[in-house]
């Protein structure tokens, strides 16, 4: 988390990014973009189940309808700044030569998911 501030500084500027290291091999940074790419539609469905759950929730009551809404457009806009976030470490390191940087996200998120349809599940039992 310490490195955050620099790599916030590196997403809008290619430029800086570019300046680090030496130039990996393309098809690694265009792997790394194409997973950049997985991680925002992810995030998209994620903010489209939002929407969804706050529309078409209608027998559930109001206020747990307006929280799995919020919830899951929550998860997108984290999902979101994550994947960038992600893919300029991932890119930094193919620079510089380093390993690639671990990440517990995807575990998260996973199970994040995994709790939320239970959760939508018992909530949708108790309404009928």
């Amino acid at each position: 988390m310490r490195d955050l501030p620099s790599s916030v500084k590196l997403w809008f500027s290619p430029a800086r990014l570019r300046a680090e290291g030496t130039t990996p091999d393309y098809r690694f940074s265009l792997a790394n973009e194409r997973t950049f790419l997985a991680w925002i539609r992810t995030a998209l469905a994620l903010v489209g189940g939002g929407l969804a759950a706050d529309q078409f929730l209608t027998d559930l009551d109001a206020p747990v309808r307006l929280t799995v809404a919020l919830v899951l457009l929550a998860g997108g806009a984290l999902c979101a700044v994550r994947a960038v976030n992600h893919w300029v470490r991932c890119e930094r390191a193919m620079r510089r030569g380093e390993d690639l940087p671990p990440s517990r996200f995807p575990a998260v998120l996973a199970l994040a998911a995994a709790l939320a349809a239970v959760a939508l599940v018992a909530a949708l039992v108790l309404v009928r």
